[in-house]
């Protein structure tokens, strides 16, 4: 006659929002994939970064780009057609 194994009580973990996102992350750090959905339908996808993505770098056009001399002037007609609608 067989006999079943006696009866465990489960185990109970706690696990915050915080554990699940690092761990998530760490797979995708480590080359994963994932894809989300949302009602059987594809939202997302989430993955490390292609090759050809380039950490930008502060100020690199610094010096590149030229404004016009009168940028912050105003020309005059449309300064006194502000000031007649005040």
């Amino acid at each position: 006659m067989y006999t079943f194994p006696a009866q465990t009580e489960p185990r109970h973990a706690s696990v915050s929002p915080v554990d699940i996102i690092t761990s998530f992350l760490k797979q995708v750090e480590d080359g994963q994939r994932f894809v989300l959905t949302s009602h059987h339908k594809v939202v997302a996808e989430i993955g490390p970064p292609s090759k050809d993505i380039v950490a930008r770098k502060p100020g690199a056009l610094r010096g590149k780009i030229k404004g016009a001399d009168d940028f912050d002037s105003l020309p005059a007609d449309a300064l006194s057609s502000m000031e007649d609608e005040a």
